[in-house]
């Protein structure tokens, strides 16, 4: 895996999951509606942790600044 996730959008990425994490244990955010943010959360953490995000390829985006783009298979 190629780092295609920038410091920047690690920062926001892992502000949002922990915004949605503390929603969800202060239980302002309840049912279907914390299910479906509680993935979006995980995922957002795991692309964050791992400066990899499987969509960037697809959309040929590299925020990391590095000059190798990741090729579209």
């Amino acid at each position: 895996m190629k780092k295609n996730v920038g410091k920047i959008d690690r920062l926001l990425r892992g502000t949002a999951a922990l915004v949605i994490i503390i929603l969800f244990l202060t239980k302002v955010i309840e049912g279907q509606g914390a299910l479906f943010l509680g993935i979006i959360a995980i995922v957002l953490l795991f692309t964050s942790l791992t400066s990899f995000c499987p969509c960037y390829i697809r959309l040929n985006v590299n925020t990391s600044g590095s000059k190798n783009k990741p090729e579209i298979q």
